[in-house]
């Protein structure tokens, strides 16, 4: 009776210790599994970013060559030179602007 006591308390260790075991390993396969790389909502924002820039420069450009006519027949006002500049430079170092402000407020 003794034998067969020792042998059920034997199985019911291993198979606990193989039931522990098989928990661990599924939880570390799942935590590796569902890492991702990056976010969706950043790949999203990263390609709206770059449409956005490739539409912008043409019409960048073309606001630069019209400013530059108005100003040579001297029918601009130099507020509207300014704006635009300042428009230019803050459509295009949005990136830039968007670190600095992060790496201010330490976030």
């Amino acid at each position: 009776m003794s034998q067969l006591s020792d042998r059920t308390a034997a199985r019911a260790v291993s198979s606990s210790t193989a039931a522990l075991a098989c928990s661990l390993a599924a939880l570390v396969v799942s935590r590796s599994a569902l890492a991702q790389a990056t976010s969706p909502f950043l790949t999203g924002a990263t390609a709206l970013e770059s449409n956005i820039l490739a539409w912008l420069t043409p019409i960048a450009i073309i606001l630069v060559m019209v400013l530059g006519g108005m100003a040579m027949a001297n029918r601009i006002s130099w507020g509207w030179c300014i704006g635009a500049i300042l428009g230019i430079a803050i459509a295009f170092g949005a990136p830039q602007i968007v670190s600095w402000v992060r790496g201010m407020f330490g976030v």
